[in-house]
């Protein structure tokens, strides 16, 4: 039997990046779209795929994408509501299907979300619902899943739930913690979506799918509690507490930014359980039974305490945050563009240096000022940014477009530069970049550079103002990292 073709979306996604590998151990061929093969650089799995640069509008991308393709996987979404992201999803859900069609492709898989039968579903979930209708009316055989709460190590709904257990003793609630939810282990998601690759033509429907409880979300918020080893948390729930403040709430005690809150919270509004189990009829949970919500909590926990996250929340895209790479030095002229450059010699060598660096932010810290940096990520959260707290994937390794507190890793060259860009609130484009030149005859020579680009007169009134203060943190930054990078082994 001929090897199938596998096209996915969102393979840079928290569920696209997990499936991908398991595809490729399963014998598929695997090609994906992506808006930014640079986010593919440094994953395990790249040179095992076809990697096709475009996105889901782009029909020239989407056709080129599909062609020979035998299953499509459809696993974008917009999380932040930036612009009108409705009309955004409908012109991707239209492209794909167009494209399907055309190709010949058997069937797509489409992962949405599980919702109530109710006219007054939030902007997110009557997107998704959109979506799903539109694939499976493209002609194309179409499994439409539709999940509910995901917990894994790295999900936004597990890192929900996680800092608001940990950081809250005492939980002043919505009303919402006492809706019922029927949460899933992103391991049955992902045997869901691989089984899918064998259902008969035919099949062309939505399938609910969750887990074995159904909880409310305080009793979710517990049972967290439980299996980290803390004491159980007092809820209450505060009617007063709308949507939109409690995504302000959510967006202050979690790393999660308010352009992720505010759709999350909006689709906890509603009961969200399965209304069907069809999906019992087609295709048999994994050997064991369905993964009960405790034990996948236990699971997530484990995999963070291992440093062994594949994929993260932290990864997508953050609205409003600069896209474009930092340009060359050569493109500065003509541009206003402001500088921090700091250069230090060193004993240590360059594979010292880089392991502090690669190991910087998170738990780490930034090596200087810590209050400053601290204070400087409360700001960010206040105004709707994603602050220090989303910390890092993994506690010593970096790849290209990981997350890293309120930065993004844009390029990386293993002991020798780091480069990342900021998706913090700021008036203009910024970004920091740290590098390493071995010196002859030993040691080396570390060279630390923050660039600016303003936005107008607020940018350049916000670098004067902060301008004292990066002589302050800039230079005991460079000052404590080659002072800690003498003391690592050589």
């Amino acid at each position: 039997m001929a090897t199938k073709h596998i096209l996915v979306t969102g393979s840079t996604g928290y569920v696209g990046g997990r499936l991908v590998p398991r595809l490729l151990a399963a014998g598929y061929e695997v090609r994906v779209l992506v808006r930014s093969p640079d986010k593919l650089r440094d994953v395990p799995w790249a040179g095992q795929v076809e990697i096709v640069q475009g996105t889901l509008q782009d029909r020239d991308a989407m056709a080129h994408a599909s062609a020979g393709i035998d299953v499509l996987y459809y696993l974008v979404h917009s999380m932040t509501g930036r612009g009108d992201f409705e009309l955004e999803e409908r012109n991707a859900a239209e492209s794909v299907a167009s494209a399907a069609r055309e190709a010949g492709i058997s069937r797509i898989v489409y992962l949405g979300g599980l919702h109530p039968d109710s006219p007054d579903l939030s902007r997110h979930l009557r997107s998704r619902v959109f979506v799903g209708k539109t694939l499976l009316e493209s002609g194309v055989p179409t499994v439409a899943f539709q999940a509910g709460v995901v917990i894994g190590s790295g999900s936004t709904s597990f890192e929900m739930i996680r800092h608001l257990t940990e950081v809250l003793p005492y939980m002043p609630a919505p009303k919402w913690v006492r809706n019922r939810i029927q949460p899933i282990a992103i391991r049955d998601v992902l045997h869901y979506l691989l089984a899918a690759i064998d259902l008969p033509p035919e099949i062309n429907r939505t399938f609910d799918i969750g887990g074995p409880d159904i909880l409310r979300y305080g009793q979710m918020m517990n049972g967290y509690a439980l299996e980290a080893g803390l004491p159980q948390r007092a809820i209450a729930s505060l009617p007063v507490l709308t949507p939109w403040l409690a995504s302000q709430w959510v967006n202050l005690v979690t790393p999660i930014p308010r352009a992720v809150a505010v759709p999350i919270v909006e689709s906890l509004q509603f009961d969200c359980v399965m209304r069907e189990h069809d999906i019992d009829e087609v295709i048999a949970p994994l050997e064991g039974g369905l993964t009960g919500y405790r034990r996948a909590v236990r699971l997530a926990l484990a995999r963070m305490r291992d440093g062994d996250v594949e994929t993260s929340w932290q990864n997508a895209s953050v609205d409003g945050a600069p896209s474009d790479p930092l340009p060359s030095d050569p493109d500065w002229a003509g541009h206003t563009v402001f500088t921090d450059l700091k250069v230090r010699e060193t004993d240590a060598s360059a594979a010292q240096l880089w392991t502090v660096i690669e190991g910087i932010g998170g738990d780490n810290g930034w090596y200087s000022f810590p209050l400053a940096w601290a204070l400087r990520g409360w700001l960010d959260k206040l105004v709707g940014g994603v602050g220090l707290r989303r910390g890092r994937r993994h506690a010593q390794e970096l790849q290209t477009g990981d997350a890293l507190d309120f930065w993004r890793v844009e390029a990386i060259e293993h002991e020798r530069r780091l480069r990342l860009r900021a998706e913090m609130r700021v008036p203009g484009k910024a970004w920091l970049e740290m590098e390493i030149e071995p010196r002859e005859g030993g040691g080396s020579r570390y060279r630390q550079r923050a660039v600016f680009f303003p936005m107008g007169l607020s940018g350049r009134l916000y670098w004067i103002v902060i301008l004292p203060f990066h002589g302050v943190i800039f230079n005991g930054m460079a000052n404590r990292i080659t002072l800690e990078a003498e003391k690592r082994p050589a």
